[in-house]
């Protein structure tokens, strides 16, 4: 096993510093205010005709994806016993920037006339759904990587998410109102990719730490609980006002809704004695809200939504009780979060009904060109991510030592460590004497 640096002392705060006085150099030469007019013409959030525009119209919007990147998100992964404070804290951490990166590299394909990037709360909107890819990935290798080491995956995440995005959406004109395609299905196979470059063997019969407790469980239900509740302005966010955005608030509640059931159902069904997994209430009850995603505003009917949120839930629920372990022993990957079964699957099942939908007329399109915006979200996610799990391995970055993964000790003080560990101590001790007397 390599001895790895984990000293973070200066690589870490160098990383830090240079990527944030670069951005914000960057920022300085090419960004300028948004007037309120509507510079991204693939995505119409404010397709305003009044004579003025309403800049403040899609704040709402923003902050309830907001609350997602950094509540949602965040907390969904708290569910490990001993990595509460990485969960939490490197998403803020890795969020953060990446809202600014992606604010760059999306504002590129969309300048204005002078050439500059304007920002407003629709590219603004626009960097939360970049950074989004950068945590639905962190969450493959969460517990196994180091802080530099995830920064470097977002600056080559975003850049390539970007990069993909603007090909499926701009060139090939594919409708993904929702990102089933280019958020959900992408950061989800990039990050099976890095996890797959990164394979540990040393934890291939698991880790005392990857696991949770009474506690850490009832945390990661305040991230599920977000996201479900918001989850149908990310869907509609950047959908063309009016009907459309209805469409996509509509289907994506009844998409939820129908998801809880069937994965309740099915946890259920597949646990010893009938009982539910938290696991699977965690994660499988929020995958409608992924499928719906690439057809949230076409008019597929509200039987239709249900019924793709149904089905959902299933291959959800299923993912995690069956596909994770096969995929951990005969493909060495190891899926901390299972973001293949919350992400990835759903990600391909809403690709796969939208194709469906436009084939059917249910919105202007072409079928051949939503399929090729998913191979190529899929094909992009797979070579990013391995080229960008090559990059991440290189032994310099202070990657955690097998033994010292999924703790947040290593890189974080953890005041009331020593604490627990001698009240736990006392009362091993006074149980003793309990007992002996």
């Amino acid at each position: 096993m390599p001895a790895y640096a984990t000293n973070m002392r200066l690589k870490f705060p160098i990383l830090a510093l240079i990527l944030e006085i670069i951005t914000i150099i960057l920022f300085a030469v090419f960004t300028v205010y948004s007037d309120g007019t509507n510079h991204d013409d693939h995505k119409k959030p404010s397709n305003e005709t009044h004579d003025e525009p309403e800049p403040m119209k899609l704040y709402p919007m923003f902050q309830d994806v907001h609350v997602m990147i950094f509540i949602g998100f965040g907390f969904l992964m708290t569910f490990l016993k001993r990595y509460g404070f990485s969960s939490v804290g490197l998403n803020l951490l890795l969020a953060a920037f990446g809202l600014q990166w992606g604010l760059l590299m999306k504002g590129i394909w969309h300048r204005d006339a002078a050439g500059k990037i304007p920002i407003g709360i629709d590219s603004m909107i626009n960097a939360d759904f970049s950074t989004a890819t950068v945590l639905i990935s962190f969450g493959a290798v969460l517990g196994k990587t180091s802080p530099v080491q995830l920064l470097i995956m977002t600056v080559l995440e975003i850049t390539i998410f970007c990069l993909n995005e603007h090909l499926a959406v701009e060139i090939l004109e594919a409708n993904d109102v929702g990102a089933s395609m280019t958020i959900h299905a992408f950061g989800a196979y990039f990050g099976l990719a890095v996890a797959r470059v990164l394979y540990r063997p040393g934890l291939r019969n698991g880790h005392e730490n990857d696991g949770s407790v009474y506690h850490s469980d009832m945390f990661a239900m305040i991230g599920t609980v977000f996201l479900w509740m918001f989850w149908p302005s990310f869907n509609s966010a950047i959908a063309d006002p009016g009907l459309p955005q209805l469409t996509a608030v509509i289907n994506t509640y009844l998409s939820l809704a129908a998801c809880v059931l069937s994965a309740y159902a099915i946890s259920s069904l597949v646990e010893h004695k009938g009982k539910l997994d938290m696991v699977h209430i965690q994660n499988a009850t929020l995958a409608g809200g992924v499928a719906v995603g690439t057809c949230a505003d076409m008019n597929i009917g509200p039987f239709g939504a249900m019924l793709i949120g149904f089905v959902a839930g299933i291959i959800s629920t299923v993912g995690f009780k069956y596909l994770s372990p096969i995929l951990a022993a005969n493909l060495g990957i190891q899926d901390t979060c299972g973001v293949h079964n919350l992400h990835g699957m759903p990600g391909i099942l809403g690709g796969l009904a939208g194709i469906v939908a436009v084939a059917l007329g249910k919105k202007d399109g072409d079928a051949a060109m939503q399929a090729a915006a998913l191979a190529s979200s899929l094909g992009f996610a797979l070579v990013g991510g391995a080229i960008t799990g090559l990059i991440m391995k290189l032994p310099f970055w202070g990657q955690p030592p097998d033994q010292n993964c999924f703790d947040d000790s290593i890189y974080w003080e953890v005041p009331a460590e020593e604490e627990e560990n001698e009240e736990s101590g006392a009362h091993a001790d006074h149980s003793k004497n309990k007992a002996e007397v």
